[in-house]
C-alpha cells in the first residue's frame, strides 16, 4: 500500500514536471507568434499610412485643380453675366422710359377726358336735377330695354290703360287675353327717378352719419311708397290691364336700396300691386315674357296645323271612298272580261277545229246550241 503510493506519488510528480515544461515552451511559442503579428501588424499599418498619404497628396493636387478650373469657370460666367445684365438692363431702361412716356402721354389724354367727364358729369347733374328730365331718361331707358327684347308690335307706348281716365302710362306691354272678345290686356310699365331722396342716402353713406342714413332711407322707402300708390291708382284698370304693374329705376344701386328692405317690396305687391324692378330684373321679366309670347305663337300654330290635318283627313277618306267604288267597278269589268274571253275562246276554237276537219256544215241538231252558246 506504502509504496502504490510512492508511485503514485512520482508519476504526479513527473506529470507536474511535463506539464511545467510544456506550459513554458507554449508561453514561448505564444510570445513569439505575439511578437511576430506585432511586427507584421506595424509593418502593413507603415505601409498602409504611405499609401494613404500618396492618395491624398494625389487627391489634394486634383482638388487644386478642381478649385482653380472652376474659378476660371466662374470667372468666365460672371463676366458672361455682367455683359447680359448691362444688355438687358439698358434695354430695359429704354423699354421702361418709352412706357413711361407713353404712360404720361395717356395721363395728359385722360386728364383730358376727365375734363371732358366733369364737364358731362356738371350736365347730367343738371339734366337729373330737373324732375322733368329725369324723368325723360328713365323713359329712355326703359324704351332702349322694351326695344332690345319685345318686338315692337308686342307693346305700346304712351297708353291709356284706364278706362276713363287721362292719365297716360309710358309703355304698356301687350298680353294675351283670357276670353275671345279681348285680344290682349296691357301690362302698365312706369319709370321712376327718386334722385333727391337717393342723393341724401348717397350724401349721408359718404359722411358716414348713421342716423342721416336711417332718415335718408325711411324718405327714400316713404318716397317709394308714393310712386306705387300713383301707379297703381292711375293706370291699373282689371280686366282692361293686369291686377299689377311694375315700377321701373333706371339704376341699379337705388333698386338696390330699396331691395334691401324685403318687406317694402311685399308691402308694394299686397297693397298697391306693384312689383319694383332695376335694369337687369326688367330684363329678366321681360325675357320671360318673350318665352311665353314664343310659346302662345307656337301653340296657336299647332291648332292651326291640327285644323289643316282634320281636313285633309276628312277629304283622304273621302278620297278613300271613291277609290274604293272604282277599284269595285274595276273588278266587275275585269269579271266580264274573263267571262267573255273564256266563252268566246271556247267558241272560236271550235269553229276552228271543224274547220280544219273540213266540215263546213254543223252537226244536224247543234245549230241551237252554238248559236246558244254564242249568244251567252
Amino acid at each position: 500500500m506504502g509504496e502504490a503510493r510512492k508511485t503514485i506519488e512520482a508519476n504526479l510528480r513527473t506529470l507536474l514536471e511535463q506539464a511545467k515544461s510544456e506550459s513554458s515552451a507554449t508561453r514561448e511559442a505564444l510570445a513569439k507568434s505575439l511578437k511576430d503579428f506585432q511586427e507584421g501588424f506595424a509593418a502593413n499599418v507603415e505601409s498602409f499610412n504611405a499609401l494613404q498619404r500618396e492618395k491624398f497628396t494625389a487627391l489634394e493636387k486634383k482638388q487644386d485643380e478642381l478649385i482653380s478650373g472652376t474659378e476660371k469657370k466662374l470667372e468666365q460666367m460672371r463676366e458672361t453675366v455682367d455683359e447680359k445684365l448691362q444688355k438687358t438692363l439698358n434695354e430695359r431702361l429704354t423699354q421702361s422710359f418709352e412706357t413711361v412716356g407713353k404712360q404720361l402721354s395717356a395721363v395728359q389724354e385722360g386728364l383730358g377726358e376727365m375734363r371732358n367727364l366733369a364737364q358731362d358729369v356738371g350736365g347730367l347733374k343738371k339734366v337729373l336735377a330737373n324732375v322733368k328730365q329725369r324723368g325723360s331718361f328713365g323713359e329712355v331707358q326703359l324704351s332702349m330695354l322694351l326695344e332690345q327684347i319685345l318686338a315692337p308690335d308686342q307693346y305700346d307706348a304712351n297708353v291709356k290703360t284706364k278706362s276713363g281716365s287721362s292719365d297716360i302710362v309710358e309703355f304698356a306691354v301687350k298680353l294675351p287675353g283670357k276670353d275671345n272678345d279681348r285680344k290682349y290686356i296691357y301690362l302698365p310699365i312706369d319709370a321712376k327717378f327718386p334722385k333727391d331722396a337717393y342723393s341724401s342716402l348717397q350724401d349721408a353713406y359718404e359722411r358716414g352719419d348713421q342716423p342721416a342714413v336711417e332718415e335718408a332711407q325711411k324718405q327714400l322707402y316713404s318716397t317709394i311708397r308714393k310712386m306705387a300708390k300713383d301707379i297703381s291708382e292711375k293706370y291699373l284698370d282689371p280686366p282692361n290691364t293686369t291686377d299689377f304693374g311694375i315700377m321701373f329705376l333706371p339704376f341699379e344701386g337705388i333698386y338696390a336700396e330699396v331691395v334691401r328692405k324685403a318687406s317694402l317690396l311685399e308691402e308694394l305687391q299686397r297693397d298697391a300691386k306693384v312689383i319694383v324692378t332695376g335694369p337687369t330684373t326688367l330684363a329678366a321679366i321681360l325675357n320671360s315674357l318673350q318665352m311665353g309670347f314664343r310659346t302662345l305663337t307656337i301653340q296657336k300654330r299647332s291648332s292651326e296645323v291640327w285644323d289643316i290635318l282634320r281636313e285633309v283627313k276628312k277629304e283622304f277618306d273621302t278620297f278613300g271612298g271613291l277609290l274604293d267604288k272604282a277599284q269595285e267597278n274595276i273588278q266587275k269589268g275585269l269579271n266580264t272580261l274573263d267571262e267573255v274571253k273564256g266563252k268566246r275562246t271556247r267558241a272560236i276554237q271550235r269553229r276552228l277545229k271543224n274547220v280544219q276537219s273540213g266540215e263546213t256544215k254543223l252537226l244536224p241538231g247543234t245549230e241551237e246550241l252554238f248559236e246558244e252558246e254564242e249568244n251567252s
